[in-house]
């Protein structure tokens, strides 16, 4: 319970410093992208990442090392927007974005846009072996042989007294 607590609370922690500054910003009045906002700004593997970019127009590509290329349409005005889905193999951590617009200039990067947070090996009781070994047999073995023996005994204890 306390590290859900731990993670939820640092979750929280990285979502306000995401909001709270600004991806990228304006380059010297260049014609090209100018801000990107990725949100969630703190997402688990397999999920949608929305990205947004400023000043692309014409729509473009966002690309990372956490997802495929994601097309980027115009949605209004000089903004672009697309959805990027996060791989199931991508490694925790922080990751950039890089976006590129359709004639405009020079990509545009956003260091540490996004964190990735890793997940769990759920339903496997954190085991990292296929099986039962021989060792975990033997144990087990022991343990119902003693039990076994352990009621014999009392069962027999009880059935002695009964007589007298």
């Amino acid at each position: 319970m306390r590290t859900t607590r731990a993670l939820a609370a640092a979750a929280t922690a990285v979502a306000a410093l995401g909001l709270a500054a600004p991806a990228a910003t304006a380059r010297d009045g260049m014609i090209g992208p100018s801000n990107i906002v990725a949100l969630p700004s703190v997402i688990a593997r397999g999920g949608q990442l929305t990205i947004t970019v400023d000043g692309c127009p014409q729509g473009g590509t966002a690309t990372s090392d956490a997802f495929r290329p994601t097309q980027l349409t115009p949605v209004g005005g000089s903004t672009a927007k697309g959805t990027a889905t996060i791989d199931r193999n991508a490694r925790p951590g922080a990751h950039s974005i890089t976006v590129t617009c359709i004639g405009a200039g020079r990509p545009l990067t956003a260091p540490n846009a996004f964190t990735v947070i890793g997940g769990v090996r759920g339903g496997l009781g954190g085991s990292s072996s296929t099986g039962a070994t021989p060792t975990d047999m033997a144990i087990g073995g022991g343990l119902i042989g003693v039990a076994v023996i352990g009621g014999v005994v009392f069962w027999m204890r009880r059935r002695a007294e009964k007589r007298v």
